[in-house]
């Protein structure tokens, strides 16, 4: 996109074509309009279009743009923080809500997508949360304890039963969570939007949101061509809300910390390579604070990620470290060529839990999804159709409505996560 073979990589390479979305041009009338097209508008327009009502997406580059067309493709169930520390932050109402919401997305994607046919590789395997040495089997151990707790298909693997479930070695044990698998992001992201059409949505691409006044008692938010005025407005923008001084929301953006992401990925594996790597085609990623993500593609291209930014000197570092990395999980792939590679931003917030605000009197938004974008944005989604029709009241949300507080020290915790992961890959890639 944008001609930048770093932004979306092998995702943009393999994903099917997006469906025709014409820039906006002239004023038009809708119920609810949506900004932005990731998993979190596509699904509130495909749930509010499937409803009978008129919803509009305006989306300022393309269909996937942020972040919804740049992860590695991980369909979790929960966030990244523990259940009990779930409910501590958002205590004891919302937390039990949100831990039964989000541990019941994962089926929504895959039903989704069998649903209407989304052609994104999905692979509803499980995921493999791998633990690395004792302080990492011991955190998994405390996670599967309280996600039994809830009655969730949760398993820890010894180390046997890990190195048979990864092909590897590497890891002390690792928990098997047969709710959750991979896709290809932005082939289900495309395949969102196709649905939404179908169900009688209307998509706006290259029409990004110049204004958006009150008149009367709806709103009107203006692109550069044209103009959509409705009662209700969401905003799902999450990471990549403008940042500019003219930005129309600019709370979103100061709540949010960037961490930045990328992914690098193998030429296809051979047969018998194929063989010898994730056998049961689950995704997984490791317990170190720099995390490593890896799981294949459909082609059997393997795709390892972590922290960090692939421009100026940390291109290189991070490059090498993928190498480094790949060949100490699989020694057999040591010297294995790369094919492509792209980075983006992810939303952090100060507690790792999302946000829902409202930014306006009829406009809310949804952000901060801490790098479980998937299944949370397609959920989440859902919820704020279902609230802006009126089929569940403020009070019966997953989460509660806040007002967005700015994170402190904010620039400064963005250029940690770059520069220091940088620092922690050329480090551990001469170890």
């Amino acid at each position: 996109m944008k001609n930048d073979p770093r932004s979306h990589g092998l995702w943009e390479l393999s994903a099917p074509p997006a469906p025709v979305t014409p820039a906006l041009v002239g004023d038009i009338d809708a119920d609810v309009v949506i900004v932005g097209a990731g998993y979190t508008g596509l699904s509130a327009a495909l749930h509010l279009a499937s409803a009978g009502v008129s919803a509009v997406v305006l989306e300022a580059v393309e269909i996937g743009f942020g972040g919804s067309g740049r992860n590695v493709g991980l369909v979790n169930a929960g966030l990244w923080v523990m259940p009990q520390d779930v409910i501590a932050g958002l205590g004891p109402v919302h937390g039990p809500r949100i831990l039964r919401l989000l541990g019941d997305a994962p089926s929504v994607v895959f039903d989704l997508v069998a649903r209407h046919g989304i052609a994104c590789e999905a692979e509803p395997a499980g995921t493999l949360h791998c633990g690395v040495g004792k302080a990492g089997l011991a955190s998994l151990k405390e996670r599967e304890c309280q996600w039994r707790h809830l009655g969730a298909p949760v398993r820890l693997l010894d180390p046997a039963e890990t190195a048979e479930k990864i092909g590897s070695g590497a890891y002390a044990g690792a928990l098997l969570d047969a709710r959750a698998g991979t896709i290809q992001p932005l082939a289900y992201a495309r395949g969102l939007a196709a649905a939404a059409l179908a169900a009688g949505a209307r998509i706006c691409t290259a029409s990004p949101v110049v204004s958006a006044r009150r008149e009367g008692g709806r709103w009107r938010l203006r692109t550069g061509a044209g103009s959509v005025r409705a009662a209700k407005v969401i905003v799902a923008t999450n990471a990549y809300t403008t940042a500019h001084g003219d930005a129309l929301w600019p709370e979103v953006r100061a709540e949010l910390i960037h961490l930045p992401y990328f992914n690098i990925a193998t030429v296809p594996l051979d047969a018998a390579q194929v063989r010898s790597v994730l056998p049961g085609r689950q995704g997984a990623w490791d317990t170190r604070e720099v995390l490593t993500s890896f799981r294949l593609d459909r082609a059997g291209r393997l795709v390892i990620g972590s922290v960090g930014a692939l421009r100026g000197a940390g291109g290189p570092v991070h490059r090498q470290w993928a190498a480094r990395a790949l060949a100490r999980i699989y020694p057999q792939l040591a010297g294995i060529g790369f094919e492509s590679e792209w980075f983006g931003s992810i939303g952090m917030t100060v507690d790792d839990l999302p946000r829902l605000h409202r930014l306006a009197d009829n406009v809310v938004s949804m952000s901060g999804y801490n790098g479980r974008g998937i299944a949370p944005g397609t959920v989440f989604g859902r919820m704020l159709a279902d609230f802006a029709r009126g089929v569940i009241s403020e009070a019966e949300l997953a989460m509660p409505v806040t007002d967005a507080v700015p994170a402190r020290a904010r620039r400064a915790r963005e250029a940690m996560y770059e520069y220091g992961s940088a620092a922690v890959h050329l480090l551990t890639a001469r170890l």
